[in-house]
């Protein structure tokens, strides 16, 4: 089973908290605007997208089984 990151746009206010968490996963272009750059969740990511789905301000962030 394949655990892969959702962020749900209507909510996120693209404040980078998550970013600040894990860059390499998240980014923020000159606009503002949120990008996963990778949206699949490993055993070496796992923990730092879990706290970027906890510091989330507005939950946008979720992750879903496939």
């Amino acid at each position: 089973m394949t655990r892969r990151i959702e962020v749900d746009f209507g909510l996120c206010e693209s404040n980078g908290v998550c970013m600040g968490i894990i860059p390499e996963v998240f980014d923020l272009d000159d606009e503002d605007y949120l990008h996963v750059l990778t949206d699949e969740v490993t055993p070496e990511n796992e923990e730092q997208i879990k706290e970027a789905v906890r510091q989330c301000p507005r939950q946008a962030i979720s992750i879903r089984e496939e």
